[in-house]
This record gives C-alpha cells, sequence and structure tokens, in this order.
C-alpha cells in the first residue's frame, strides 16, 4: 500500500461526518450552502434543498471539494407543498438506507409593519418557516426513532429569542422553532434523537449585503466583537452538534457576536 493511499485512508477515517446522511432545506446559498460544504468536507452524503426543479449548487460543491463520489444531492423541494416534503422524504430513506442528520434552515422574510401586515404576508412565513418544519421533521423522526439515532438542527434566529420591529410574522416562527424543538427533544431522547436550535444574529450573507454601508456599520457598534459573523461560524455550530455535541440536546445556541447577553 502506498504512502497516498494510506493518507487518504487516515483522512477518511478522521471525518467526522463518515457514512452519515444529512437533509439541509435551503441549501443552495448562504448559511445552507456553508453547511453543505463543510459537512460533505467532513465525509456526509448531502442532500440539498432548493425550490426550483432543478439547481447547479449541488454540482458546483462538489467540484469546488473534489468530491469523486457525488457527497452532495440537490432535489427540488417546494418546503410549502406537503406532498412534495413527503415526496422528498421517501426519496431519500428509499437511496440511501437511512437519514442520520436533518437541518431545517429553509426561510423567508415578508417583513412590513404590524397594521400594514396583510393575510398573504402572514401566512406565508408561516407556511415555509413553521408549517415546513412540521411537515418535514415528522417523518424523519419515524426514520430517527427506528434507527434510535438522529440529530435535528433547527435554525432560528436572535430575532425569534428578542423580537423586532416590522418582522411579526418571522419573529413568530422564529421563536415557535424554539419551543418546537424543546418539545421534540423532550419526547424523543429516549430514543436517541437530539434536537437542538441555533440563533444566528448578523451573519455575512446576500441578505446582509444589500443592507446600506451605513446601516451595517449601526449594526456593528453594537455588536461586542464589531463585526458581523461569517457563514462558516453557523456551519461549525452545525458541525459541533451533528458530531461531537453527544450529551446536548434542547438547547438555543446563539451565534451573534454577543449582541444579545
Amino acid at each position: 500500500m502506498s504512502q497516498t493511499t494510506i493518507e487518504k485512508e487516515t483522512i477518511n477515517m478522521n471525518k467526522a461526518l463518515k457514512d452519515k446522511v444529512a437533509i439541509i432545506t435551503g441549501g443552495t446559498r448562504g448559511i445552507g450552502r456553508g453547511i453543505a460544504e463543510l459537512f460533505a468536507e467532513q465525509g456526509a452524503q448531502v442532500i440539498i434543498t432548493g425550490r426550483s426543479a432543478t439547481n447547479s449548487a449541488a454540482d458546483e460543491i462538489n467540484s469546488k471539494l473534489g468530491t469523486e463520489d457525488g457527497s452532495v444531492k440537490y432535489i427540488g423541494c417546494d418546503m410549502a407543498d406537503k406532498e412534495a416534503i413527503k415526496s422528498l422524504v421517501e426519496s431519500v430513506h428509499k437511496e440511501f438506507g437511512r437519514i442520520d442528520i436533518l437541518i431545517n434552515n429553509a426561510g423567508i422574510t415578508q417583513d412590513t409593519l404590524f397594521i400594514r401586515m396583510t393575510d398573504e404576508q402572514w401566512n406565508s412565513v408561516i407556511d415555509t418557516n413553521l408549517n415546513a418544519v412540521f411537515y418535514l421533521t415528522q417523518p424523519i423522526v419515524k426514520i430517527m426513532s427506528k434507527q434510535k439515532s438522529g440529530c435535528i438542527i433547527n435554525m432560528s434566529s436572535v430575532v425569534g429569542l428578542h423580537g423586532n420591529p416590522a418582522q411579526v410574522n418571522y419573529a413568530s416562527t422564529k421563536a415557535a422553532l424554539i419551543g418546537f424543538s424543546k418539545s421534540i427533544a423532550k419526547e424523543y431522547g429516549r430514543r436517541g434523537i437530539r434536537v437542538n436550535v441555533i440563533a444566528p444574529g448578523f451573519i455575512s450573507t446576500e441578505m446582509t449585503g444589500e443592507l446600506p454601508e451605513e446601516t451595517q456599520n449601526k449594526y456593528k457598534e453594537n455588536i461586542p466583537l464589531g463585526d458581523f459573523g461569517q457563514v462558516k461560524d453557523i456551519a461549525e455550530t452545525a458541525l459541533f452538534l451533528s458530531s461531537s455535541a453527544t450529551y446536548i440536546t434542547g438547547q438555543v445556541i446563539q451565534v451573534d457576536g454577543g449582541l444579545f447577553m
């Protein structure tokens, strides 16, 4: 056996998520994509979802990581469509025989002042950010229960903990995810299922990049660490919760640079 072969096998053995199957919703960009890249790098078979029927994100990640076995796969899924979500779970379980990690990351905003908020703005955010999490998590919990193992991470926000003007719909869904997560953690801990929440603060993504520089600087003044976080900060937290944090469940991890203490 050559030295190169030995080195490759050693690297594979040390990968934190080797042979794990992970579903990451909203994984084509931003935080979701960052998590997908890191998880694939750490040996997981990753399934990312997005709204469109086809997407190049999986191919781009596989090419970037130089993966020969296509360790990232894209499945189009409208997260407001219960039947599409059911089909997604069935497809992944049929192909891989197990689901080890679920990252409920997909989410939308429809910001406006509360007294101007329409039924459509309220319902669309509730459907995507909360109802879809219920529709996806329920069948996956059944699978994980039979496996007697599993890790679920729900992506909330500091807004869900502290509120925010013009985001009553968004903040409501992010707050609800905390109660949702803690309840499932209590129900299924004895089945080997851990459920935790990540609550990001201001993270440098396409969304925050659209804010005027003056607004960004104003926000940064209130952050003790003095700057927005990076996608890798959230991805590495998700990796920790999915791999080595075997005695952590029902917790909310704020990744906000100290914005809220």
